[in-house]
């Protein structure tokens, strides 16, 4: 079934692609999925890991785009994302107001989307990032399409703050990790989510500084996604793909992207041949649960 045809007399579909660290791999089959039942988005809007992905797949929308991004996420470590060293110890030791320099990041972006604007992305692309200084959600459209996003990715405390404009920028999840308001503002009528997900399977609590970090922003970011639902339910037509259940792999592990995504094809293909296209439940795969 083309799930796409429901929503499509009534005005613009959105996939809004939500943050999550070494998690965004699911999104990929996800993505993979959806194209697979027929769904063609009118716009993507993503923050944080999720604007990773969306503006890989607004300038290559096709299947074959998702198995390059899919083959990108494989060959990711958590070295490329996080290069720490002595110099990074050296420096926080000396004042520095970051972790560890965004340059690994910036190379892969650039590797993949060169120099072009977000405004020449086959898919109308918008990018949520955060003002450091008032913490305003900042919604970017235009511009080069590197600085968006690795704004959007740039966790505060951790990687610097890029400067957009005038602005200094960092993670859109500070602001809104799951942009369903976003969406709606920019006219959508209905909105596929596609969460990351988080680890309702782990047994213990991370012990290292980044990774209990990015645990915790993953639980603020289940609470902030629920709200947003009942928020925008009466106004918008809202499917949410369920996220990975059980699930004991950490936002700061890069080592299981391939299991990952395949899981998330699995797990979505059944949501779809189940109705999912059709319902707008909330999945209890996205609400605050332990095993």
């Amino acid at each position: 079934m083309d799930g796409s045809s429901a929503g499509r007399g009534a005005g613009k579909t959105a996939f809004v692609m939500a943050g999550g660290g070494s998690l965004g791999a699911v999104e990929v089959g996800m993505l993979r999925a959806l194209l697979e039942a027929g769904e063609r988005p009118d716009l993507i809007v993503g923050a944080s890991a999720g604007a990773i992905n969306g503006a890989f797949f607004a300038y290559d929308p096709t299947l074959a785009g998702i198995d390059r991004l899919g083959a990108i996420w494989c060959g990711l470590r958590r070295r490329d994302v996080f290069p720490f060293s002595l110099s990074t110890l050296l420096g926080v030791l000396t004042g520095r107001d970051h972790l560890c320099g965004h340059d690994g990041l910036r190379r892969l972006l650039h590797a993949q989307l060169g120099d072009r604007a977000i405004e020449e992305a086959v898919l109308p692309l918008h990018v949520v990032a955060s003002d450091l200084a008032t913490g305003d959600e900042v919604l970017l459209s235009s511009g080069p399409a590197v600085d968006a996003v690795l704004a959007s990715a740039a966790i505060p405390g951790v990687f610097p703050p890029v400067d957009v404009g005038g602005r200094l920028l960092v993670d859109g999840g500070v602001a809104n990790n799951t942009p369903i308001s976003s969406a709606v503002r920019l006219g959508a009528t209905r909105i596929l989510v596609l969460p990351t997900g988080f680890a309702c399977a782990s047994r213990k609590v991370p012990s290292n500084a980044v990774a209990r970090a990015m645990h915790a922003l993953s639980l603020l970011v289940v609470r902030q996604l629920l709200n947003d639902i009942e928020r925008f339910r009466p106004s918008v037509e809202l499917h949410v793909v369920p996220g990975l259940c059980p699930l004991d792999v950490s936002p700061y592990d890069y080592s299981a992207s391939a299991m990952l995504i395949e899981r998330a094809v699995t797990s979505t293909k059944a949501w779809v041949a189940g109705g999912g296209l059709l319902r707008e439940d909330t999945p209890m795969e996205v609400m605050v649960h332990t095993h």
